[in-house]
């Protein structure tokens, strides 16, 4: 069997969030319609 753990290759510290600009990052990278957009 398989195990999947999810790690980055490199750690990454994260300051301040900020979701809205999260949810523009992710729709432009095929977001939740999993249409490919362009980062115009």
């Amino acid at each position: 069997m398989w195990t999947y753990n999810k790690m980055l290759q490199y750690p990454i510290n994260i300051k301040c969030r900020d979701p809205k600009l999260a949810k523009v990052i992710i729709s432009q990278y095929g977001g939740p319609d999993r249409r490919a957009c362009s980062l115009t």
